[in-house]
């Protein structure tokens, strides 16, 4: 799915009109739109055709539909007296008969079930005459965004259509929780939400093993059948793990690269992919390459942040050479760096302040993944009709890590190893120690990205920051 939309108009007046501007102005190439109300569902290949329906209702869901697959079909559906509008995947997949079934019984409860028994990156809206319904997978792999005016309550899994509806500040959906919106606003209520526990009295080996069996089901259930796979590639130590694992999986595993010419990690990135023998496509860019592509990162994302737009660009490069290939589905090892300590930041406060501070600042730092890093990739991939797929933030994975001590991830001195447990987890399953030793190079670096922005910002006369600004500032007069 592109996007979904869900609105519930407070004055009790028509939300359809305002749901159909919201998807126009979001300037998608969808295979099919769909509207749904509590009691009607229409799906049209022609955004124009659905004004000329002359639905009326209160509460209505909209979405936008790309097909991953030639069999795959938008997941709305009636369910007693409202509407279903699912978006994303199960690991593994359950059957739409299935879960329309399932709910038939009770929305609330049956939701609420399925966030906390189910592995997946889905987002829900459930459309009832008088509320909205929505629910978010526990670690936000799903975009989701909501927010409210004095005319709307709204749920969206792109900011750009809540601010088309007038919703100045759309917040990221909490993971985990199952929300309703009324005409009084929102309500919340926390499901599957992960939680700062005691660290674990556990030995390195024991850790490794666990871990390894942890990141093996991860793998396992994300490919679930695929014959052909890409995995984002930089011959580091999180993408040879996610590599490696997967191909233990029997897909084949096609690695992606993308750089500037030029650049060290290159030659370092077709090295590791000789050294797990797999082929490896890799891309070398320009930087009028780069001068080109910072705009629709910008769009894309939703964001003015430099440092998010800095990394959304060689990835959006990655996303792009996937479809170009043919291949639907991409594996990345996003969240690794946060999960087990890749930041030199947390060196340093390991060292100042110790490591119950650290503690606090790690789990603060995963419990925000999804805005500071998912999110944008999800909407990059998303726009290029990739599905991104990320073993790192399985639940299970991801509350494993938690709760494991700091000093099996970094060694307390400046130059220590960071990520050990992951590092002792690479070298058990038989990964090469050129890979399991090479010390974490940021992408927005390694690609020679970082740098070239900074010269395309100083030829416009202004700072990274001041020109992202910008180009943000020059969306936002289109978006609204």
């Amino acid at each position: 799915m592109r996007t979904a939309i869900a609105v519930l108009d407070k004055n009790g007046c028509n939300s359809v009109a305002p749901l159909i501007n919201a998807l126009k102005s979001l300037r998608l190439a969808a295979g099919c739109y769909v509207l749904a109300t509590p009691t009607a569902i229409v799906e049209t290949d022609n955004l124009d055709e659905l004004r000329k329906k002359n639905l009326n209702s209160t509460v209505v869901v909209g979405c936008a539909f790309t097909k991953f697959y030639a069999y795959d079909r938008p997941l709305v559906a009636k369910i007693k007296n409202a509407t279903l509008v699912f978006d994303g995947r199960f690991y593994p997949s359950i059957k739409k008969i299935s879960l329309v079934q399932r709910l038939q019984l009770e929305h609330e409860s049956i939701i609420g079930k399925l966030l906390t028994e189910t592995e997946g990156d889905f987002s829900f809206m459930v459309a009832d005459p008088e509320w909205i319904l929505a629910a978010r997978d526990p670690i936000g792999v799903q975009p989701l965004y909501y927010g409210e005016n004095a005319d709307f309550a709204a749920f969206a899994s792109d900011m750009t259509g809540l601010w088309r509806l007038g919703v100045e500040k759309p917040k990221s959906f909490p993971p985990g929780n199952l929300a309703r919106a009324s005409k009084d606003g929102f309500e919340f209520k926390p499901i599957k939400t992960l939680e700062q526990l005691k660290p674990k009295k556990i030995t390195l080996e024991q850790a490794a093993q666990t871990l390894q069996k942890l990141m093996e089901h991860s793998i396992r259930i994300r490919v679930n059948g695929e014959k052909e796979v890409a995995v984002a590639f930089s011959g580091g130590l999180d993408s040879s793990v996610v590599a490696f694992l997967t191909k233990k999986c029997e897909a084949n595993v096609r690695l992606v690269h993308v750089s500037l010419h030029g650049q060290r990690e290159t030659e370092e990135a077709k090295k590791a992919a000789d050294d797990l023998n797999l082929p490896l496509s890799c891309f070398l860019f320009e930087k009028e390459d780069i001068e080109k592509t910072i705009p629709k990162v910008v769009e894309l994302i939703e964001d003015p942040d430099p440092v998010k737009v800095a990394v959304g660009i060689p990835f959006y490069w990655v996303a792009k050479k996937t479809a170009e290939y043919g291949l639907s589905v991409l594996f990345a090892g996003q969240g690794a760096d946060e999960l087990f300590g890749g930041y030199q930041r947390y060196v340093n406060e390991y060292l100042s302040k110790g490591a119950e501070k650290l503690r606090h600042t790690m789990f603060a730092d995963v419990i925000r993944l999804h805005e500071s890093n998912i999110e944008r990739d999800e909407k990059i991939c998303r726009f290029h009709n990739v599905e991104l797929r990320l073993p790192f933030a399985s639940f299970q994975v991801v509350e494993f890590a938690l709760n494991l001590p700091i000093d099996l991830k970094i060694e307390r001195k400046s130059d220590g190893l960071r990520k050990i447990v992951l590092r002792k987890m690479a070298k058990n399953i038989g990964l090469p120690l050129n890979i399991v030793e090479k010390p974490k190079r940021a992408v927005q670096y390694s690609t020679g990205v970082n740098a070239v922005l900074g010269k395309i910002a100083r030829k416009h006369g202004s700072t990274i920051n001041e020109y992202v600004k910008m180009l943000f500032a020059e969306q936002m007069k289109i978006v609204r």
